[in-house]
């Protein structure tokens, strides 16, 4: 019903780095430019999630499909760190995955004026002059649904692939009420 589309994940090393050193070291996987960002990008293939590292030691990794990738993803990076002397061992100080970003789908087109007015206007951004789709914040649930007049549903900021499922699941019963008559 919801399917994960990116794991957001971070950790910190708990040592500060000199970039210009780790990106010259490590130049085949690390793209770092100081006057575009400040942070070095790394990429072990083509198609595998971004890891961005900064001088604090903290990084962040996108683009991962799962929980378990961004763990592998961050083992790989941790044991390629250690390798190359960079960090003293292959451990970080702490690792979380922040956000799971989700999509799902209504299975029928929404009308999103009417939905705008049925969840109520403190709860929903919609401007469809600026953004196609509907912003909604419910009360109960901490994650943000974009919902698409086709139906698509993004959901983003939730803590736990559970927590974007409920946050669905009432969407969807909600919908279903407020569109019942269309």
């Amino acid at each position: 019903m919801v399917q994960i589309v990116n794991v957001v994940a971070s950790g910190a090393l708990d040592v500060e780095l000199d970039l210009e050193i780790v990106a010259g070291e490590l130049d085949d996987v690390v793209d770092y430019d100081p006057d575009k960002y400040p942070g070095a990008y790394f990429r072990f293939g083509d198609d595998e999630p971004l890891i961005t590292l900064y001088r604090t030691g903290k990084y962040i990794i996108t683009g991962a499909s799962s929980e378990a990738e961004s763990e592998r993803l961050r083992d790989e990076f941790l044991g390629l760190l250690d390798r190359h002397g960079i960090v003293s061992s292959a451990e970080d100080a702490w690792f979380t995955v922040q956000n799971y970003v989700c999509v799902a789908d209504l299975e029928r087109s929404v009308n999103l004026s009417a939905l705008a007015i049925g969840f109520g206007l403190e709860v929903i951004e919609y401007e469809p002059e600026q953004f196609p789709g509907l912003v909604y914040r419910p009360d109960d649930h901490e994650c943000v649904l974009l919902v698409f007049a086709t139906g698509k549903v993004v959901i983003t900021g939730a803590q736990d692939i559970d927590s974007a499922e409920a946050a669905f699941v009432a969407v969807r019963e909600s919908t279903e009420t407020l569109l019942a008559d269309e």
